[in-house]
C-alpha cells in the first residue's frame, strides 16, 4: 500500500447549490489482496479491498456493514440522472433524508434489505 497525502487538500464545491466544500486529502494505492479500513468518530469501520480483478467497494451489505451501524442506500440524482451507492450511519438517517431532499435525490432502495 502507498498513501500519497495531498497537502494542502484540493478543495472543490459540490451540491445542488454549489455551497458544500469537499477536501480531497490523499491517494491510496493498493496492490491485489490489500485492504484499507476507514473509521468514523464512533469507530464504525468501512473497508475497501483490492483484488487482482478490481475492488470490493464495500464489505458485505447485510453483514459487516450492518454490524458497524451502516445501511446501504441506492440513491438517484434527479438532475444528473446518475445513481449512487451511499453508506448511511443508522443513527444519522434523518440527516441522510434531509440531504436527499436538499440535493433533489431519491432513495431507490435499501440494498441491505434485499432478499
Amino acid at each position: 500500500m502507498k498513501v500519497e497525502p495531498i497537502d494542502p487538500p484540493r478543495e472543490f464545491k459540490v451540491g445542488r447549490q454549489g455551497t458544500l466544500v469537499m477536501k480531497d486529502c490523499a491517494r491510496v494505492r493498493l496492490s491485489a489482496d490489500e485492504q484499507v479500513t476507514f473509521l468514523t468518530e464512533t469507530n464504525a469501520e468501512y473497508d475497501v479491498a483490492r483484488k487482482d480483478w478490481g475492488f470490493y467497494a464495500t464489505p458485505s451489505l447485510n453483514g459487516r456493514l450492518s454490524a458497524n451501524g451502516f445501511k446501504t442506500a441506492l440513491a438517484y440524482n434527479q438532475r444528473s440522472g446518475r445513481y449512487y451507492i451511499m453508506l448511511v450511519e443508522v443513527a444519522r438517517r434523518a440527516d441522510f433524508e434531509a440531504y436527499l431532499r436538499a440535493e433533489d435525490m431519491t432513495l431507490q432502495e435499501w440494498l441491505d434489505e434485499r432478499a
